[in-house]
């Protein structure tokens, strides 16, 4: 079996809901719909999402056989609504990140699909960190001297985020639980504006993307205390992870993977598998993801399925305990 980075933490999620768990055996060997097949895409046109899917089209095309055309929604909510009302014939598949698919339906936002029950997920793509900064005159230069410093000046720091309910915030949020702080949150109307007032001294921390984030830490505009993920990124390994620096078992990142309408033929979801696996280890398209701040990561579809139903009952927790709502 294939290793993912949440193959631990997965064992015990089998029997949580989510359709592609439980994948049926077809009595006869699918195939693809003739091309184009229509990879749905919820980024707009020359983002980090939407650069991705134009990477996995390429590659899965070439090794089904078919054309592959992205399709760029106006959200990710819009494209993972489409992508639920789609034939599961394998015609239609989506690139998403958890921010419509566990993000927001965790938080209580009124979705026109449940990704418990709507879909079948494929394969995860791949991780982007975020990276835990600080206004540079701050007196810390690690995560943990920042936990040290926080549990000492109780309700005194404040943390900026893109929004409420958006991932940065989350990454807050969690943070401060596992930790036990007391941080006030300060949301703004984007990762820009936020960057903006940290580097300004208006916010102590904030949680950034973590390719934006890092020319402004060489530059010395804010310090970089820590990355969200569970291992380190290949973007910048010589800053550690929070869960390495006081935190065990911190991880909130941003993740891409496919997911197909429900119902769809467990031959095509594991074809389709095996051909984003095959693309993401191609050596030049692996260039572009670290380009790209993107660490690839590799499953089949029941372990991801698996990382998706966790990552649901992760934020739901959390949001719950929290009092968060995304709408």
């Amino acid at each position: 079996m294939r290793k993912f980075s949440r193959r631990g933490a997965l064992a015990g999620l089998a029997a949580l809901p989510l359709s592609s768990l439980s994948i049926r055996s077809d009595a006869r060997s699918p195939v693809f719909p003739d091309p184009p097949l229509r990879l749905v895409v919820g980024f707009p046109p020359g983002s980090t999402g939407d650069s991705l899917a134009r990477l996995i089209a390429a590659g899965v095309g070439e090794r089904l056989g078919r054309a592959v055309m992205v399709d760029n929604k106006a959200g990710g909510e819009m494209a993972a609504g489409f992508t639920a009302r789609a034939a599961p014939d394998g015609a239609t598949f989506m690139l998403a990140s958890n921010s419509p698919t566990t993000l927001a339906p965790a938080l209580g936002r009124t979705l026109p699909y449940d990704i418990r029950t709507d879909f079948a997920a494929a394969c995860p793509v791949g991780f982007t960190p975020m990276l835990l900064v600080a206004r540079p005159d701050l007196q810390v230069s690690n995560a943990a001297e920042l936990l040290d410093l926080a549990r000492v000046h109780q309700g005194s720091l404040k943390g900026g985020s893109a929004g409420v309910g958006d991932s940065t915030h989350l990454a807050l949020e969690l943070f401060k639980a596992m930790a036990k702080l007391d941080i006030v949150h300060v949301p703004y109307k984007g990762s820009g504006p936020a960057m903006a007032a940290l580097m300004a001294g208006g916010i102590d921390i904030c949680f950034a993307d973590l390719p934006a984030a890092i020319p402004r830490v060489r530059v010395g505009k804010m310090r970089g205390l820590g990355q969200s993920g569970l291992a380190r990124s290949a973007a910048a390994p010589g800053i550690a992870t929070i869960a390495e620096s006081g935190l065990p078992g911190y991880e909130a990142v941003v993740f891409y993977g496919l997911f197909l309408p429900v119902g769809a033929p467990s031959a095509l979801i594991e074809q389709l598998n095996a051909a984003v696996e095959a693309t993401l280890r191609a050596p030049p398209v692996a260039k572009k993801l670290a380009a790209l701040g993107v660490d690839p990561r590799f499953g089949s579809p029941a372990e991801f399925a698996a990382y998706v139903a966790h990552d649901y009952v992760k934020w739901a927790y959390l949001g719950k305990a929290a009092g968060l709502t995304a709408d």
